[in-house]
This record gives structure tokens, sequence and C-alpha cells, in this order.
């Protein structure tokens, strides 16, 4: 192969009948002579295009695989045919029956930088190349080599490699290929692509290759009144409360419309032009998204600093800035401030999933309040903020949110200033704070300041000066007293107030321009109520609910009884409800335990009472039936009253019936068939889903199988929907019949894995997640992550004794957002 000519561009032409595709006539233009590209192409099968500028063409390879992150993998790369350079922005679809017919996604583009020892032009010949990637996925140092072909073959083959450095890694291979399923410049999925009406997308002629903009675009929400914590003076305890840092910054929303997104401060002012940085990265998410977080500056070790993030506002620096996301109030249009905590923090994960920085998420953990708090303190923190895990949100302050801070710290109004007698400026700063309607002096502060600090003060205390003290103030702090208009609000720390209200070792922090003076009032820690103080894991009693014949035995080899199945549901409410709640639902109930005799049951006449709710449903001969369903855990927990102990519910909920918002495929095994075998598959099953562009999650089933669960939008009616899994799942079937089977029939399950896909149909349902079953060992249905699915050795891995386990795993990044991708059904 040594010495062999470069492909020319004549031959990219040849292929192509430019009549018929839109991708750019091949020709020789000068470009900036560093730019790659890759692109992620559905033609006959799928594979990634590798493209390298390099004498005034694209060079090219297609890698099956795609590029792996690990230096010991090494990924098969066949050259293909010069391109154009305008080929590396195209994104769209070939026509079928052309030459690489398909979905084409640009997914990855930067500048290439070969090894400076060599010349590219020569070692491409000689069958190498080496060079660094400064890509938006693809990043650091890279091999590739020519290998021999085999003999007949025509094809050119090499490989791609990556080298160890700080961008590797080793195991993980596939990262890039598995995390990165959107385009970099639409952020579109294959699937929206292929479906697109606009298939070639360019930056010549005057579009620079983003999305297509609507010509009424969508506004971002509306500012919403943001929910307040309440001071305690300890950590709540129990599984009931998650638990996040207190962020030392600026409190704001970041609201989203098309292209576009506001900044508003805790009281609805629009600092979008203070936080540009922040405004921008937001402007990347999607429409109609109301989120809550802090703005913070970002010290060198990393930690929020609140005067960092003051003299980088002052400075218009946006480098230091990110926005901690701990809370979504609209999601896409949808206002779910109404939805549990733990809910909306899962969506909120959802959304935040591939977004890169200042952006970031504010996580929690579950139940471990106290151990967080300690280490916050440990390390110079300001506190932790605790909040109900069920709860919704509300605009006002409540104990549904409490904080609790390491050290005494609040804003104070500004009253006035003393005279220095050493420097220019000012000795100390008088305060005040309303203690109900009245304004109260609260103390001098002398110390955290500097020569610039003092003189901007003084800039600002000068204009407001007047003759008469706002507050009343001892006569030995009078002296040599400048006083001002009580407008200007400082943040200060102290160990403590006296009974006079004055402060104690106080220390200046910043001013305050996000607060108005007027909004200024005393912190008193309140004490923390018993019921949060013992933070005992809620019951059944808890919610009011009466189990009769408590003692009766449920699981007979546990001795697990009917109340401990009750408290079960009480304590997951809040991870029941997000799939459970709002949904037709069918029980299994077992009167006499999970050995007796059990039915189902998916009607209702009122019989469970007040808290099982009904919605009339139409039924195929036109008439209607009430269906069940339940709107919260008190609704479970008196169908477990009434003997229950499964719920399966509808792919839809009852305010879009007829609109699934998922698909569920059953990996249900022949008898005998090793779990490991029904692992892979469901693996098998998220690749071939990833190529369509569906996000998917995997639900151990509480049984011997597995269930994939694929989050819709609901854009899509039950026949689309059913006939998308019915000719997905007999694909699957027919190409890989060694492992698969879409026939119900349990004769052709011999060896193999039933997809069962008869679940996405009109009425049919699928276990909930959490949901326990009525088999031995009080198994429950639990949602895991693709990362940690080798750990678990069957699908009924955990029980209803591991509530507080299956609570602090939902807190957990591995699970963050599980479920909760928002995503359409491709059209094929």
């Amino acid at each position: 192969m040594a010495g062999r000519k470069p492909l020319d561009i004549d031959t990219y032409n040849a292929k192509r009948d430019f009549a018929k595709t839109k991708e750019p006539r091949g020709r020789k233009l000068k470009g900036k002579g560093d730019s790659f590209v890759v692109q992620k192409h559905y033609a006959s099968r799928l594979h990634w295009d590798f493209r390298l500028e390099l004498d005034g063409v694209l060079k090219s390879w297609a890698v099956p695989k795609g590029p792996s992150l690990d230096p010991g993998e090494n990924r098969l790369a066949m050259r293909t045919e010069d391109h154009p350079l305008d080929y590396g922005t195209f994104e769209g679809t070939i026509p079928k029956g052309e030459y690489g017919g398909g979905t084409v996604m640009l997914w990855d583009r930067g500048r290439w930088i070969p090894d400076p020892r060599k010349d590219p032009t020569k070692t491409i010949e000689e069958g190498h190349l080496h060079f660094t990637l400064e890509g938006e996925r693809m990043r650091g140092e890279w091999v590739m080599f020519r290998l021999k072909p085999k003999p007949g073959e025509k094809a050119e083959p090499w490989m791609l490699k990556k080298v160890t450095d700080d961008f590797a890694d080793p195991g993980n291979g596939n990262a890039l290929v598995d995390n990165c399923v959107t385009s970099v410049t639409t952020d579109r999925t294959m699937a929206e692509i292929a479906s697109g009406a606009d298939v070639w997308r360019s930056n010549r002629g005057g579009q620079k290759g983003g999305r297509a903009r609507k010509k009424t675009a969508k506004a971002p929400p509306a500012f919403e009144a943001p929910q307040l914590a309440t001071l305690v003076d300890d950590v709540p305890t129990g599984n009931g409360w998650l638990h996040e840092l207190k962020y030392d910054g600026y409190r704001l929303q970041l609201a989203v419309g098309d292209g576009m997104a506001t900044a508003w401060t805790r009281n609805g002012l629009d600092w979008s032009d203070k936080f540009k940085a922040l405004v921008k990265a937001a402007a990347r998410l999607p429409a109609g998204c109301l989120i809550d977080g802090e703005a913070v500056a970002l010290d060198d070790d990393g930690r929020p600093s609140f005067q960092l993030l003051q003299s980088t506002l002052k400075e218009q620096r946006g480098a230091n800035l990110a926005f901690y996301a701990f809370d979504l109030l609209v999601d896409r249009g949808e206002d779910i401030r109404k939805l549990p905590n733990l809910e909306r923090k899962a969506r909120l994960a959802a959304l935040l999933e591939a977004v890169p920085p200042p952006i970031l998420y504010g996580d929690h953990v579950v139940g471990r309040g106290a151990d967080l708090f300690r280490e916050v303190c440990k390390q110079g923190g300001e506190g932790i903020i605790s909040k109900k895990a069920d709860a919704a949100y509300k605009g006002i302050r409540s104990r549904n949110w409490l904080k609790i801070k390491c050290i005494q710290r609040q804003e104070f109004v500004i009253v006035g200033w003393s005279d220095s007698d050493k420097r220019r400026g000012f000795r100390s700063l008088l305060l005040g704070v309303r203690d109900g309607r009245k304004l109260r002096y609260a103390g001098k502060v002398g110390t955290g300041f500097n020569a610039a600090l003092i003189e901007e003060l003084m800039g600002l205390m000068t204009k407001l000066e007047v003759d008469k003290a706002p507050v009343e103030v001892p006569r030995a702090d009078r002296k040599g007293t400048h006083w001002i208009k009580p407008k200007l609000v400082a943040e200060v720390a102290f160990t403590e107030m006296t009974d006079d209200g004055v402060l104690r070792h106080p220390s200046f922090i910043a001013l305050r321009s996000d607060k108005p003076a007027e909004d200024v009032v005393r912190e008193k820690p309140k004490k923390l109520k018993k019921a949060e103080k013992k933070g005992e894991r809620p019951t059944a009693a808890s919610f009011g609910i009466e189990i009769s014949s408590p003692d009766r035995v449920i699981y007979p080899e546990l001795k697990l009884t009917k109340l401990d199945l009750a408290d079960y549901y009480a304590a997951v409410d809040p991870l029941f409800m997000i799939d459970g709640g709002n949904r037709p639902m069918t029980l299994v109930r077992c009167p006499g335990g999970r050995t007796g005799e059990c039915f189902f049951q998916k009607h209702d006449k009122g019989m469970f009472g007040e808290h099982v709710k009904q919605v009339p449903i139409k039924e195929k001969d036109g008439s209607t039936e009430d269906y069940l369903y339940l709107d919260d855990i008190r609704g479970a927990l008196a169908c477990v009253q009434m003997g229950t102990i499964e719920f399966h519910g509808w792919g839809s909920r009852i305010d879009k019936v007829e609109h699934p918002d998922r698909l569920v495929f059953d990996l249900d095994p022949d008898v005998g068939l090793d779990f490991a075998k029904v692992k892979g598959a469901a693996v098998r099953l998220r690749a071939i889903l990833q190529d369509l562009g569906l996000h998917s999650f995997p639900l151990l089933s509480g049984g011997k199988g597995i269930h994939v669960v694929v989050p819709l939008d609901a854009s899509r009616d039950w026949p689309t929907v059913k006939s998308f899994a019915d000719r997905f799942s007999r694909a699957i079937a027919e190409a890989e019949p060694e492992t698969f089977t879409a026939n119900i029939r349990k004769v052709e399950r011999k060896g193999r894995i039933f997809i069962d896909w008869l679940r996405n149909q009109r009425g049919a349902t699928a276990v909930m997640p959490y949901s326990a079953r009525a088999r031995e060992g009080a198994p429950v249905a639990a949602p895991v992550a693709w990362s940690e699915l080798d750990d678990f050795g069957s699908g009924a891995h955990f029980s209803i004794r591991d509530a507080d386990l299956l609570l602090e795993r939902a807190a957990s990044k591995a699970l963050a957002g599980w479920g909760q991708a928002k995503q359409a059904l491709p059209d094929a």
C-alpha cells in the first residue's frame, strides 16, 4: 500500500446523483487546514464517519463501532473516498436507494493538530497518522495505522486508537458512543433528524448550522415566587428528608425560551445582563423550562465564594460563574410545582444530564443530613438546606424547606458609619434589622473590609447621609457617627446575638444588592419539631390509614405481615408515586396473603374509599367503565388495606389516556436460562434503542426478568405505539434469533428470551417501579442503572425490607433522572 496516491474528489462525485441527494457537490476548497468532523451515519448499518482536513479535502474513514476512549482497544476504520470540505457541515438524510442512503448526524467537530515532527501528507500514504484532537467530544492524542488487507480485499482497513492521556478512559471505552447521542449543532437525535423536513444544513449561504428558529419564538416562562426556607436549630432526620448544600451566592431562576433565556432574582428582577454567561448557557436548554437555583462564583478550589462572585459581576467576567440548579418548576411547558420534590429533582437531573458547565445539577443526599452537615461545617461551608422529599413547591416560607447554618450569618441594614481616626473612610458600620415592623439597632461591624471596599461603601453612603438616626442607638455608640437612609444591605457573619439584640464578633461579608432593605428581618432559629427531630420513617398510620388485621401474614417464608407491607409503601411514597400516580391501575389482590387466592382488579365503583379515585374510560364496545387510579400514597395504602400486593399501571396517564408516555419491553427468559443472559439481552436492547435516538432505563422486575423502560413525550397514540413495539420486537427477533423471540408461545422460547411487547397496547399494564410482588421473598420491582446492572444476580434483588436502601439509592447520581427523559417515538 505504500506510495498509494490520494483518493480524488472525483470518486466522491461519481458515487452520487446530485439531482436526488442534497449532499454538496465535490470540489476542492481552501479551508483552515486543520478541521476535523465526525458524522454518525445510519445507512445499511450504523457507523461513525471520521474525517480530517488535508490537502483541501476531508480524508475519510468509516468506524463501525465508533471511537473508543480506552487505549487498550483498537477500533477498525475503513478508508473511504475523500469528501469536500463543505461536507463537514452536512446533517440530514440521504434518500433511500442512493449511495449511503440513511440518516447523518453531525456528531463531533473541531481542530486536529498533526504530530509536529511528522508531515501528515507523507505519513498518511505511509500508513500512519499521529495527532491531537480538540473537538467537542473527541479530545487528546490519537493514532491511526493501516492494516494489511485480507487476500482479495479491495477496501483499505485502518485502526483508530486512543493514546493514554488525561482524556483517556480505560475500561469505559464506549463512554462517548453511549452517552453522546445528539447532534453537536442542532441537539437532535437520529430519529429527529430522520423525521425532519430540513435535510441539509450548512454554514454557507448565511445559515450557521444550528437548529432553524421558528418565526415566532417561544418566550421564557414567567417568574414565580420562590420557595423559602425556615431557619432551625438542628438537622431533621429520617428518609423523608433530602439534604442539599447551602450555596454561597445569589438565588436565581433561569427561564428558558426558544433559543433565549432570562435570569430572575428572588424578587423578580431581570438580571440577565449581570449573568450573561449563565443566560447564554441556559439558552441551549429545551424551551419552556423554569429552573430554580443559585448563581455562584467558584474559586481555584472549586468552592463558591461570595466575595469572588461580587468582583466577578463588577468586572463583567464570566469564567468563574456557575449555576447550581436544585429545583424544576416548569418542565418544557408543563407546570410541575405540585409534584413531589424528589420527582421534580429526578426530572431536573434528566433535563441536565448532558448539559455541560456552567449549568450544574445541585445534588442531594437522603436521610444522612447530620453527616452532610458535619462535613460541610468542617470544610468551612455555610450550612445545608433540608427539604421534605414528598412536598410540592410553594412560593412561600414554610417548614417544608429548612436551613441549618454552621455559623450565624444573615443580612442587616446599614444605618450609619463611625469616623476613622487612622485612615480615610470609616472605622465601622452601624447596623439595624427589622424585628416585627420596627427597625432595631444591631450593633457595629468593623472587620472584613479592604481599602477598595471601604472606598466603594463611602461613595454609596455619602449620597444617603441624613441628619437624624433612623434607629435608637445607645449613647456610647453615637460618638463620631454619620447617619444614612436605611437603603443598603450588608451580609454579616457573627458568633451570636446578645439578649439585647446586639451582634457579638461580627465580620462583614458583602453588600447584597439582590435583597431590598425592607425585607431584612431578624432570623431566629426555630426549634426543630418533635416529629422532625425523631425522623421516624413514615408509616400507614402517618397518613391516617388504619390497617385492619395488621398481623395477617402476607409472606409466610419471612413472616412479613399486612402492616409490614403497608408501612413499606408508606416509606417509599415519594418514589412510588413518581410512576404510580395518576395512571389507570390494575391491582393484584391477595386477601389471604401471597400463597392464597390472588386475582386482578381494574374497575372500582367506590369500594376502596375516598382515597382511591376513578376515571371513566371507553371500552372497545363503546361502553364506559370506571378504572381506578391513585393521586397520593393514601390511595395505595387503602388498596393494601383491601388485600392488594401488586400495582400494575397503564402506559398512559389519566389526563392523556390515549397517548402513552412510556414503552415497556419485558424480557422474559426461558425456564432455567441464566440471568447473565437476560442482562446481556437488556444491554443489547438498550444499544438498538439508542441507535434510534431513544434513551432507556432498566427495571428489575421483582421476578426473573428485566423491564427496559423507554419514556415518551405522549405525542403518539396507542395504535402508533403498539405498531412500533410490534415491528421493533419482531425485527430484533428475526435479526438475532439465537437470543430473542417475539412469539408469546412458550414452545418458541427454548433457550431464548421473549421480548414481551404486548404491554404496549391500550389497556395492557406493566408492574410499577417500587411495587411489591406476590412472590417468595417479598421482592419489589426496582429501578437500577445500566452502569450497575452487572452487580445483580436476579430480577428479585430487592425486597420490602429494603425501603431505606431504595430511598438512599434514589438519591444517588447513578439513578438521577431515572425514567425521566422526554422523547418522541421515531417514525420508522
